[in-house]
């Protein structure tokens, strides 16, 4: 049967090509656009897709390449089966597969494109700062400073890597810098007068911290400042930690000098009493004699700012003793305050307790000498009655003045210590042994003067 001719309608969709880039997606893709329209049949068989050379959309990567292999040959870069490889140049990362294959619906087997590789955001440095090259790009290089009075810890660069992590460690800004601290300068003072020691003042350190500016505490060692310092050198140090613990020291010096005179000789049969230090300035000096002995000239002498003493030295003369006088007041006035007086009565010059006691007295001078102890005899009976005070003799109207005044009677021995202010301080109705005498005399008639004296050169008649 006869196959008749007949029109036939066929829809062909033809494909208006348009290359167009898709942000974010990697690729260069060619839209369609589908119309409807009337053809008439081929003569010739349907066309054999496997030998048209593109079948699927060129393929392009921004900031990235495709290398394709066609089983056709290099010709056919999108045709059916060809296989494309895809990489991103330096700085940018691959986001999709790796390879694709042109299938038969006209399609890549899939979708890639090229990002930036970016790295964190770095967090920032307590105390410091960074600078970066390229922001967080790949191979950003970012350098590390720190604040004045700060030092970095740590790596100093780190670089943005391929992976998008950075090389390195977070760093970290501490301060190591010691506190800068300045004492006072250093100084001489003169110590004042009649004493040995100088009142100095002095401003606190200056100190400064080169980080924070923080100071936490300042340590003194030695005197607050108004102290008093005494002759010589003496070294003040200030030490100042700031928040971070680190620690400076600074340190000056304090000169104290005594303004001194010449020391003095005591004088022959006497010594000197001195306040202060002895010759230091404004040190007053007395000149004492021992008992029995008279200073003739200044008692007192002055150290002076020019480191001379006033006046000249004395002398200690032996006392002179005048027994040429009207009263017996007027004769005890010559010993006030230079010696003591022991008075000793008997009825004659044979009488048995006068001759024990002036033998043991004799025995004892130096002791009795030692303690400022004069001797007054009182001997016999009116009108041949005997007073003397060693060679100095007394006349009859002093002697009796004398025994009204002690209260001595002639009958019998008896004895009478008078201290130097010429008060009756003890009696005795028999002789008294010289150690005993001696020790009540140092026991409660020692002035704190003679007690020192004493004290300081020993007892010359051991």
């Amino acid at each position: 049967m006869a196959r008749e001719a007949a029109p036939v309608l066929l829809l062909v969709l033809a494909r208006l090509v348009s290359s167009t880039w898709h942000e974010g997606s990697g690729y260069y893709l060619e839209s369609h656009t589908n119309e409807v329209y009337a053809e008439e049949p081929p003569p010739e068989p349907a066309l054999d897709y496997r030998r048209v050379p593109q079948w699927c959309a060129t393929l392009n990567i921004h900031r990235g390449e495709a290398t394709c292999y066609s089983p056709r040959g290099s010709s056919y870069r999108s045709s059916l089966g060809t296989r494309c490889e895809l990489s991103c140049t330096r700085g940018y990362r691959l986001v999709g597969p790796s390879a694709v294959r042109c299938l038969p619906n006209r399609h890549w087997s899939g979708m890639a494109y090229c990002r930036q590789i970016r790295c964190h955001v770095l967090p920032a440095v307590l105390r410091g700062s960074y600078v970066c090259s390229a922001g967080v790009q790949m191979d950003s290089r970012c350098d590390y400073t720190c604040l004045p009075g700060y030092q970095l810890e740590g790596d100093r660069s780190r670089i943005c890597m391929e992976d998008g992590r950075w090389s390195g460690s977070e760093p970290i800004c501490v301060d190591l810098e010691p506190p800068k601290i300045r004492c006072p300068d250093s100084r001489e003072r003169i110590a004042e007068p009649g004493k040995l020691t100088a009142t100095v003042y002095w401003d606190p350190p200056r100190v400064r911290d080169s980080a924070d500016g923080v100071i936490k505490r300042v340590l003194l060692r030695g005197p607050e400042p108004g102290s008093e310092f005494p002759e010589g050198e003496h070294v003040i140090r200030y030490t100042a930690h700031d928040q971070a613990y680190n620690r400076a020291s600074c340190k000056f010096s304090i000169r104290v000098h005594v303004r001194r005179c010449p020391v003095l000789k005591p004088p022959q049969n006497g010594y000197i009493s001195c306040t202060s230090d002895g010759n230091n300035y404004g040190a007053t000096c007395e000149y004492l004699c021992d008992g029995g002995f008279e200073h003739q000239g200044t008692s007192l002498r002055v150290c002076q700012s020019s480191q001379q003493w006033t006046g000249s030295q004395p002398l200690c003369a032996p006392m002179q003793i005048n027994t040429d006088v009207n009263s017996a007041a007027s004769l005890l006035d010559q010993f006030h305050e230079k010696r003591r007086l022991l008075v000793i009565s008997a009825p004659d010059p044979s009488n048995r307790y006068y001759k024990m006691q002036i033998s043991m007295l004799q025995q004892a001078a130096c002791g009795l000498d030692l303690r400022h102890v004069s001797t007054v005899e009182l001997v016999g009976q009116p009108p041949h009655e005997v007073g003397r005070i060693r060679e100095h003799r007394l006349s009859l109207g002093i002697i009796e003045e004398l025994r009204r005044f002690l209260h001595l009677t002639r009958s019998h021995f008896n004895a009478v210590l008078l201290d130097k202010a010429g008060t009756d301080r003890e009696r005795y109705i028999s002789p008294v042994s010289p150690d005993e005498l001696f020790v009540f005399i140092d026991t409660y008639l020692l002035s704190e003067r003679e007690a020192a004296r004493r004290a300081q050169s020993g007892d010359p008649c051991e």
